[in-house]
């Protein structure tokens, strides 16, 4: 039995449904890999770094300003899923110019990727809106402030369902971020600094988390369960319905991207961080077929 540490750096659905789905599943100890699930919100980078990790949006940062050689061998979905929640007497994102905005820090994946999207609605997040930086978790204190009137808009996580918090806190849902910027963002990625990229108990990883993608796609009825398990507060069908609307549709069934996806994406981040020299995103992405052998290969693995 293979041991490794698989990190996570965010909460929701987005980075855990597919690593939760593979141990509720048993295909971890089916592929003979004993994984060690744990929380990263708070580490720094190098602590991430000796770690298998979840999530590639902080890991790609990193590799673009820091140079940090991570490797992607799995991409989960490539829409982002983050979303825009504005106070009801907002109809647009083009609206909220010089309104407060509820954003993650700049420098993180999230914040970067929805510093994207702004520009891309032809506001300048440095100038054309007050960004309030807040710290990410359930989100419920960003729903407060919106309801007490001091954020206007706010960028929030898949601790929750969109549409259902817009109907239930009286707010209106602006922009899905997967909808306007697309960028591999989980799956499985390793530093080779640390861990080598066919390390036996890696290659096991990858094939138990591309199992658990096909699970996702191939039994939808498993899958909402899943989800429902993960954000409790949802009915059977509201989570059907979130199911239906960001995860079928959107994850892979195989672990693979498009390769000019992610080059686009690489290239966008630089240019949002102000990175001149931008990284050739085929040397960070490579989710060819896992190797080796194992107890329940994908076919085509």
């Amino acid at each position: 039995m293979h041991t490794i540490d698989l990190t996570y750096v965010g909460r929701g659905i987005h980075e855990e449904l597919v690593a939760y789905v593979a141990d509720q599943q048993d295909y971890y100890e089916q592929e003979a890999v004993h994984v060690a699930l744990r929380d990263g919100c708070a580490w720094d980078g190098e602590r991430v770094r000796r770690t298998a990790t979840i999530g590639l949006g902080r890991a790609v940062l990193s590799r673009v300003t820091d140079g940090i050689p991570w490797t992607v061998l799995c991409v989960n979905t490539q829409r982002p899923l983050f979303w825009l929640l504005a106070r009801e007497a907002y109809a647009s994102v083009e609206e909220l110019k010089g309104r407060r905005i509820g954003t993650h820090a700049p420098r993180t994946a999230p914040g970067c990727f929805s510093r994207i999207v702004l520009r891309k609605h032809g506001l300048d997040p440095d100038h054309d809106v007050r960004s309030v930086v807040m710290t990410p978790g359930d989100y419920g204190h960003h729903l407060r402030r919106l309801a007490e009137g001091s954020l206007d808009a706010a960028f929030v996580g898949s601790t929750l369902a969109p549409e259902v918090t817009a109907q239930e806190n009286g707010l209106r849902l602006l922009a899905f971020v997967g909808d306007h910027f697309r960028i591999p963002t989980v799956g499985i990625a390793v530093d080779p600094t640390h861990i080598a990229p066919n390390d036996p108990a890696v290659l096991a990883l990858v094939r138990a988390n591309r199992r658990a993608l096909r699970t996702i796609r191939d039994d939808p009825d498993l899958a909402v369960r899943y989800v429902n398990a993960l954000i409790p507060s949802l009915s059977e069908t509201e989570a059907s319905r979130h199911y239906q609307r960001y995860i079928a549709r959107y994850f892979t069934a195989d672990g693979r991207h498009d390769p000019s996806v992610a080059a686009q994406a690489v290239s966008s981040v630089a240019q949002e961080l102000g990175v001149s020299t931008v990284p050739d995103a085929a040397d960070i992405y490579r989710t060819e077929p896992a190797e080796g052998s194992g107890a329940n290969r994908l076919p085509g693995s």
